[in-house]
């Protein structure tokens, strides 16, 4: 496909994993919900993500998780979540990833502290062993470290990432990675910036309101990654009092009721994540309905 020449490009759905009841992971739902994003335009699935859980997995099930969706949608367009306290884990993963046959990683910064600008560099040095192509995730808010455009170049000058996962909400940086490191694939990392990012040149979304939402939100990219603000504007803002809860501490709650509500099975989540208050929840519930009401899907 035209948008997509390179496989974590296009819209990349950070999947929530469906539980069941006891809080077993329901594998087989898992796999049909990665097919039905594709089916709804949708380019590819990012698993083991925070929207995945992935730190309540053992390692049995974090690794299941990334065979089930390779073997959903095409190893190629899986972007396996690897990001774990040590880079010798994180590359094992890596490398679990590339038997698997997935056609990127994303990879966290080290974040069991507040690693420098030497740390970071050997993480990525490291996990990039793995010889799968590396998008690296910038989460200065949960993480404490910041890759900031600078950063993002030497790494990428190294060889050692393909692209970006910007989360940190200043949309400003999108302009000095382009001219920093004007190779560096930049991807929007929140759903409340990406109108924004997408007008700034981004090539790829990993994605979290899809997964309720997935037909209304890939023609909200489509139009915004090719300018055409009269249809991606109004999508925008209806969208967009849902596409804030990827940016709030309880977005795979937020997540999952929207799906339930668009009748698909979000479900619950594994502690420490505690159910929506019931004020959250009306906000949540709220404006899903209205999404549906207005016929978006």
């Amino acid at each position: 496909m035209e948008h997509r020449s390179k496989p974590w490009q296009g819209v990349m759905v950070a999947t929530a994993l469906p539980l069941r009841e006891d809080l077993s992971v329901d594998y087989d739902g898992f796999a049909a919900h990665c097919r039905w994003l594709v089916g709804n335009g949708c380019d590819g699935v990012v698993p083991n993500g925070s929207l995945g859980e992935y730190q309540t997995l053992t390692p049995d099930e974090r690794a299941k998780v990334i065979e089930t969706a390779a073997e959903a949608v095409g190893g190629r367009n899986v972007m396996a979540g690897v990001s774990a306290y040590g880079a010798a884990e994180s590359r094992r993963w890596a490398e679990h990833a590339g038997e698997a046959g997935c056609g990127s990683v994303l990879l966290l910064p080290p974040n069991s502290y507040r690693a420098d600008e030497r740390a970071v560099v050997e993480h990525y040095r490291e996990v990039a062993k793995a010889g799968v192509p590396v998008v690296a995730y910038n989460n200065p808010y949960d993480t404490k470290v910041d890759l900031t455009p600078a950063l993002l170049a030497r790494l990428h000058e190294e060889g050692l990432i393909v692209a970006i996962k910007e989360f940190s909400g200043d949309v400003r940086r999108a302009y000095e990675i382009a001219e920093l490191a004007p190779e560096l694939d930049l991807l929007i990392g929140s759903d409340d910036v990406l109108l924004e990012l997408a007008v700034a040149g981004a090539v790829g979304w990993v994605a979290g309101y899809p997964n309720a939402l997935p037909a209304a939100n890939v023609a909200l990219y489509r139009a915004a990654v090719a300018g055409d603000l009269d249809t991606a504007l109004p999508l925008y803002k209806t969208l967009h009092p849902l596409l804030r809860w990827d940016s709030k501490t309880e977005f795979v709650q937020a997540i999952k009721l929207s799906m339930d509500l668009a009748g698909r099975h979000g479900g619950t989540c594994r502690q420490p994540r505690q159910p929506l208050t019931g004020e959250q929840a009306a906000i949540v519930r709220a404006a899903t309905e209205k999404a549906l009401a207005e016929g978006l899907r």
